[in-house]
């Protein structure tokens, strides 16, 4: 499974957002410089970041958007879902979707749905603000243990 490109510089924004001050109004233009995404991307992501609610918008003079919700209260999947939609590896785990042909002989569905629901409780779990923290977090330590040792310099 891969982000897309959409959701991938939907988060980077985000997180470039989040770095600001509280209440900061934030403008396409500026976090297109900020982060590199192009601006017409930037003001489509805006737009459906605003549109699920995870932006407010203020028009006028000093307009601009906001964040709805603190940063610790936004998680990493109300963004991909903010600009992918549900999130489901299968058509069967997508709840709003069951026209899957092989649903009558499936038996994994039920696995599949695990599945998801752990792939989705992960993102849930990763909050906006450590999204903007600028300090890489520790790998965890099962993934750690499973990095080869190096051995002694050759000689």
């Amino acid at each position: 499974m891969r982000l897309t490109s959409l959701a991938d510089y939907a988060v980077v924004m985000m997180a470039a957002a989040a770095r600001r001050p509280a209440g900061a109004r934030l403008s396409a233009t500026a976090l297109s410089e900020e982060t590199g995404v192009p601006l017409p991307t930037a003001q489509k992501l805006m737009g459906r970041l605003a549109g699920s609610g995870l932006l407010v918008s203020a028009r006028g003079t000093g307009g601009g958007f906001t964040l709805a919700r603190s940063a610790p209260q936004i998680s990493l999947a109300d963004i991909v879902e903010a600009v992918e939609g549900p999130i489901a590896m299968t058509t069967c785990a997508d709840e709003a979707r069951s026209d899957c042909v092989l649903e009558g002989n499936c038996q994994v569905k039920p696995h599949l749905l695990a599945v998801n629901g752990a792939i989705r409780g992960a993102l849930q779990n990763v909050s906006l603000e450590s999204l903007a923290d600028a300090a890489m977090p520790a790998p965890p330590r099962a993934a750690a243990a499973a990095e080869p040792q190096l051995q002694g310099e050759m000689k």
